[in-house]
Formats: structure tokens, sequence, C-alpha cells
């Protein structure tokens, strides 16, 4: 078993309502990006439902240079209607999201949980991720106050 020490949430930075799968995500990763399977662990759809991703014996392709001790949940949205970054999640997402990380908490122990953004450069040094650092807006909410 890997040694897991953070769960990074991440968006599929697609459009508000518009639904996709986890079988839509994962030839996105290996036919457009070249990966090897989807990036992700855990996917959560519009509905709330769970579909495994990359089995979690193998480290994700989600998070660069933090992948190998970390689990990569995803939720489907994240973008307005416009295109631009907005916190999409359905009532059905927020509770599917709470419940994939509160089970994975109980395996795994104490791990950080942060979004994507929170993973950025802290460019100023004080020791703080502000909106203006973030290498990208996802997962589009707060999930160091949220989960």
């Amino acid at each position: 078993m890997r040694d897991i020490d953070r769960i990074v949430i991440h968006c599929t930075a697609t459009k508000e309502g518009v639904d996709h799968s986890v079988e839509q995500v994962r030839d996105w990763h290996v036919n457009g990006r070249g990966f090897r399977d989807i990036g992700y662990h855990f996917f959560i759809r519009l509905d709330g439902t769970i579909d495994k991703g990359r089995p979690i014996e193998q480290a994700g392709a989600h998070a660069k240079g933090y992948n190998k001790h970390s689990i990569g949940v995803v939720y489907v949205g994240g973008l307005d209607s416009y295109g631009k970054p907005k916190d999409t999640r359905t009532v059905a997402q927020v509770h599917a999201l709470r419940r994939c990380v509160e089970t994975l908490k109980v395996i795994y122990g104490d791990v950080e949980v942060l979004g994507h953004r929170d993973l950025s450069v802290d460019l100023n040094g004080d020791g703080m991720i502000s909106a203006n650092e973030w290498m990208k807006a996802c997962p589009c909410f707060d999930v160091k106050t949220e989960l």
C-alpha cells in the first residue's frame, strides 16, 4: 500500500450542469494527454455517484509533484456557462465529496485535505496561497474551510 499524506480535490473544469462520465475523462487523459489511465482515483458525477478511477494502489496523475503520496478526487463541473471558474457542485456532489473524504480519512488517518489550487507556489512568501497566486482556480471552492 502507498503511504498517503494528502487528499487533493479537483474539478473537471467543465461547464455547469453538463454531466460527464469517468470513461469520458479517462479518454481525455489517455488519448488527449498521453496518461496511462485517468489521473484521479475517485470521480463524483452530478447525481453524487462516486466512481472509481485509477486504482488507489497506483500514484495518480492529478497534482504534479504530489502524486506519489496523495489521492486525487474530482467532481464534474467547476465552470459557469461562460467557461469562468465557479463552484458548480450540486447538493448531491457536496454530500458525496464529504462522504468520500470522510471514508478516506478513516482508512488513511490524519491526512491533509486540500484543493489543487492550494498546491500553488507562495509567490510573495507570506505563508499563504492567495487567490492571485493560484496556478488555477480548481476546485473553485475553499476546501480547507469546507472539508
